[in-house]
């Protein structure tokens, strides 16, 4: 069954997504060069849980009028699966990413939030007792010296509930017009409340859950979804003419924040001339948020 946006036919099928904590980091820095730098250092390696145990990603780019202190600034979304891991995952990339590139300072994005995880309480410890604190608008900051000047982080980050795994995948006749496609919902897809983990937002490794080879590997290759393997398997899902597929997978805050990107990216990649769009989901017991296609058939 399926159902057509404009000339694009839609799979009438459903995106599975499973339940996730999440933190928002505010990343300043002199020039909005330093601040893009701290930020896609901090992401990097941030694909997926399985393999990075975070994903993370650029949310949008802020004005100095948006930031705490009226600098240029980057706002950065880190999605784990528990508190915990949110809580080690954050220090570990303000840490090694932010603390370490020139001019930056880092602030809690979600001031407020019930639940927190700690980070310059945690970072401070690098100063080698010369860290020093100080409360700004109600909020804990640490100044932690470094051999440039100071270091300025927030105490604490607000932890969330969230959702990961929203997707689209997109299904073209060849690599240039597929990607083109991709590309073109991953621009409509960005924004607040948004994070897309892979490498420009586009994977072209989709993955299932478990592995017939190895009882180690969590996930292996989609196979339902390669084009290569359409004559091997018994299962695929391709039509012919299919000769490449993307997958755009979507972390949000909340379950609107996902349906909503998802909206935006199938309209998207339908005007792009994608020659099929889909989701990937697992019968429906990987994740309680299910995302049916037929139910974004309206533009944004």
């Amino acid at each position: 069954m399926s159902f057509p946006i404009g000339q694009t036919e839609v799979v009438d099928t459903f995106a599975e997504a499973f339940p996730m904590r999440y933190t928002r980091v505010v990343i300043t820095a002199a020039t909005p060069r330093w601040a893009h730098e701290a930020a896609r250092s901090m992401t990097g390696f941030a694909t997926s849980v399985i393999g990075c145990k975070c994903e993370a990603a650029i949310e949008r780019v802020l004005e100095p009028g948006e930031t705490p202190d009226g600098r240029p600034g980057v706002s950065v979304l880190l999605f784990a699966m528990d508190r915990e891991g949110v809580g080690k995952r954050i220090v570990e990339r303000v840490g090694q990413s932010v603390m370490t590139c020139p001019t930056t300072a880092c602030f809690d994005g979600l001031p407020g939030a019930e639940k927190t995880a700690p980070l310059g309480a945690t970072l401070r410890y690098f100063a080698d007792g010369f860290q020093s604190s100080k409360v700004i608008a109600g909020q804990r900051f640490w100044r932690i010296p470094v051999m440039e000047g100071e270091f300025l982080v927030a105490e604490k980050v607000g932890v969330e509930k969230g959702v990961g795994g929203g997707n689209v995948i997109v299904l073209g006749e060849d690599d240039e017009r597929a990607l083109a496609a991709a590309e073109a919902a991953v621009d409509a897809i960005r924004g607040d409340g948004v994070a897309l983990p892979f490498p420009g937002g586009i994977v072209r490794s989709g993955s299932k859950v478990g592995a017939r080879t190895s009882s180690q590997m969590p996930a292996s290759t989609n196979h339902q979804f390669a084009p290569t393997l359409r004559a091997q398997v018994d299962d695929s899902l391709l039509p012919e003419g299919i000769g490449s597929v993307f997958e755009i997978v979507i972390d949000g805050v909340s379950e609107e924040a996902v349906r909503e990107a998802m909206r935006r990216g199938l309209h998207a990649a339908a005007a792009a001339g994608a020659a099929q769009l889909s989701a990937a989901n697992f019968g429906g017991g990987l994740g309680p948020f299910h995302f049916p296609l037929s139910e974004l058939q309206d533009p944004p």
